[in-house]
């Protein structure tokens, strides 16, 4: 099997606040180390890697992802996105057909995982079929809404632990509170809080660990006050220059540190087929 060669591909870092863009790299093939590492660190630079045309079977896309990490494995009693009794897919069909997960309605900004205990650090997705309008995936830069933030909000969060909860356990018909205010509602799965501010475990940056709509507690503060801070961050977050607008083309692979970064998914026609494969990498306790 060929070995792709250092001089053969190159990173290109993109007009945006983060990510990069791959070209010359088959990643179907085995990779040279220099060329892996040369990857990582732009990873850790970037926060998302985008691969163009690539042309997989499950089994290449899985190889090529180990390459970075292990599989991610959710606790049986914690579910996540496709999450069945005893067992949840290694390669995860991101698909609005053939029985695939997500649909075609508008996903907010999130990060993957953060009500788990050890959060995945990364995901890699992969474009089979892809709508010819909408369906865009947007990744937001965690580090840079975290820099930007005025001093005196820094010192004040500083400390501070959110409890995100799982939204795989909630009544998908019914309300979804952004903020728990309601102490008296039994708990019906474990929570693990997590630092508001996270230090990212390769590169040491700080990060607003916190997703935009998920429902979320503040561990030692009033409901209230809380509720408004929690406001005041994703209001803050919301901004046009912490991220990146992908459109996708068949063929691509885009690789993000879940562990940096916020994704959200564009709605787009039910008519259209949107065909996607994940495959999610293991992770360590937030710190």
């Amino acid at each position: 099997m060929p070995t792709l060669t250092l001089s053969e591909f190159k990173i290109t870092e993109l007009d945006a606040p983060l990510g990069a863009e791959v070209t010359g790299l088959d990643a179907s093939q085995s990779v040279a180390p220099d060329v892996i590492l040369q990857l990582k660190q732009a990873l850790r630079d970037r926060h998302i890697l985008i691969f163009k045309n690539q042309n997989l079977t499950d089994e290449q896309l899985l190889n090529f992802a180990f390459y970075f990490g292990s599989l991610y494995v959710p606790p049986d009693d914690v579910p996540v996105l496709a999450s069945k009794p005893g067992v949840t897919p290694v390669v995860i069909p991101i698909s609005n057909v053939d029985n695939g997960y997500t649909g075609s309605g508008e996903i907010p900004f999130h990060s993957d995982h953060l009500w788990t205990p050890y959060p995945s650090s990364g995901s890699l997705l992969y474009a089979i079929e892809v709508p010819p309008e909408g369906g865009d995936t947007y990744w937001l830069n965690l580090n840079l809404a975290y820099e930007t933030l005025d001093e005196s909000t820094k010192e004040r969060i500083a400390d501070l632990e959110l409890i995100t909860y799982n939204p795989f356990l909630q009544d998908p018909n019914g309300p979804r509170p952004k903020y728990r205010l309601d102490k008296s509602i039994p708990l019906i799965s474990p929570v693990f809080p997590h630092p508001l501010v996270r230090t990212h475990p390769e590169s040491g940056k700080k990060i607003l660990y916190l997703s935009y709509s998920n429902e979320v507690e503040v561990v030692g503060l009033d409901p209230q006050e809380g509720a408004e801070l929690i406001e005041q961050l994703r209001e803050h977050l919301n901004q046009p220059r912490f991220y990146y607008q992908h459109k996708w083309s068949v063929g691509d692979i885009v690789y993000w540190d879940n562990q940096a970064t916020l994704h959200y998914r564009q709605a787009f026609d039910p008519n259209y087929r949107r065909v996607m494969k994940r495959v999610s990498l293991a992770g360590s306790r937030p710190f």
